[in-house]
């Protein structure tokens, strides 16, 4: 959060970076699932898939399965290793939300109330959700355009300070 000359108070910096953890933690979960559900039905034998039961005193019994638990945090240490890894990040990170936010958060859902509701063309309530869809794909690309000016800004000038 300090990439825009903002330090100051420290708390808020703190706070700002603790939400941005938990935001990119939940989407991580979210988008990882259909990989997660693949990998379960592709290793479905009944040695993989035994589900064990951990009774603590005091707590509701804990059901975990030996397969699942070992494959996820083998998934997420080698995406975090990755990640780590990978130069420009952020950069990278912010071009793909910029791509993948209006489809998938603004326009399948616009486009599934519209059929659901069965929102006829060109009433009032059909002409306000295509403006807030066409409204969002313009933030959008101006996000997408910013994300890969500060991609390109970050390439050159890591190849400025390495030469």
């Amino acid at each position: 959060m300090t990439g825009f000359g903002f330090y100051e108070p420290y708390w808020l910096i703190d706070l700002a970076n603790a939400c941005i953890v938990v935001h990119l933690v939940g989407g991580y979960q979210m988008y990882s699932q259909t990989l997660f559900a693949m990998v379960d039905k592709e290793h479905s034998t009944t040695f993989l898939n035994k589900d064990f039961t951990l009774k603590l005193p005091m707590l509701q019994p804990l059901t975990f399965n030996l397969h699942r638990l070992c494959f996820r945090t083998a998934y997420v240490v080698a995406t975090t290793a990755i990640s780590v890894a990978f130069p420009y990040f952020n950069q990278v990170l912010g071009v793909l939300g910029a791509i993948s936010f209006w489809p998938m958060a603004i326009y399948f859902p616009v486009e599934m109330c519209l059929r659901r509701k069965r929102i006829g063309a060109w009433t009032s309530n059909w002409i306000l959700f295509r403006a807030f869809s066409a409204m969002c794909f313009s933030i959008n690309m101006l996000a997408l355009i910013a994300s890969i000016q500060g991609l390109v800004s970050a390439r050159f000038t890591s190849q400025l300070e390495t030469e």
